[in-house]
């Protein structure tokens, strides 16, 4: 399959997938944010808004791990309900190709979900160009670890339905129950340690640094970074390795 062919798969998965079901039913943009404000609407009440910049940021964070999750459904169904994956198996589409151009499709899912965010964290003063590249790279790990994991999953589960159990779980685990919407101060010293065993923990760690509202020095920069880079690509590898490309 030569590049260019390999470029179209690509532009036309994350088209069929991430752009035309917003053009078809806008509404869909509502189930993706609803959540991250939601939490975020109550962070800032009750804290009087202490915790504004932590809500935005951890809004970030769920915005982009519901494409784990999205992808996880969308999937899943496919390769069980339509067959697709059988069909794309079947083509010169390589396993690659069909990842990335879903796990992209999922990406620009996302981009006015995020785009929210973004706006309000400029008018609650917004940060330097190095904070938003620093929040623009963190967000990228965050998007290709969760993808990852999410298509691994969709590759075991045998109905769609599955992944209903397992998603609400994955999310509590990585967004809820870790330091993503509030600071990681808040937890008790005897608590924080279990706190990042989650790798949200490392990347909350670096938007509140980007973002400005909770520094970090430069050993805990490169631990972090480290960290979260080292996780992303363990979850891309197991995703090569374990992942079911083919059904047994």
């Amino acid at each position: 399959m030569t590049e260019r062919r390999r470029l179209r798969s690509l532009v036309t998965l994350a088209y069929l997938n991430g752009v035309l079901p917003i053009k078809t039913q806008p509404l869909y943009l509502l189930n993706l944010i609803a959540s991250p404000l939601s939490f975020l609407f109550f962070i800032d009440i009750a804290s009087h808004g202490v915790l504004l910049l932590y809500g935005i940021s951890g809004g970030m964070v769920l915005t982009v791990l519901t494409i784990g999750s999205s992808l996880q459904t969308d999937m899943s169904h496919y390769r069980q309900d339509l067959k697709w994956q059988d069909v794309v198996v079947a083509s010169p589409v390589e396993a690659t190709t069909y990842v990335a151009g879903m796990a992209l499709s999922e990406l620009l899912y996302s981009l006015p979900g995020m785009g929210v965010f973004v706006a309000l964290w400029i008018f609650a003063g917004g940060g330097t160009l190095l904070g938003a590249v620093s929040v623009a790279i963190v967000l990228l790990c965050v998007w290709a670890f969760a993808s990852a994991l999410g298509f691994t999953l969709a590759t075991y589960f045998e109905d769609v339905r599955e992944t209903w159990v397992f998603a609400p779980f994955i999310s509590l685990g990585l967004t809820v129950l870790p330091p993503v919407y509030y600071p990681i101060t808040s937890l008790p010293a005897s608590v924080r340690p279990f706190a990042y065993l989650s790798p949200t923990t490392y990347a909350a760690d670096l938007l509140h640094n980007a973002i400005g509202i909770q520094p970090l020095g430069f050993d805990a920069l490169l631990l972090n970074w480290g960290v979260l880079l080292g996780f992303t690509a363990a979850l891309l590898l197991l995703a090569g390795l374990k992942a079911r490309w083919r059904d047994p």
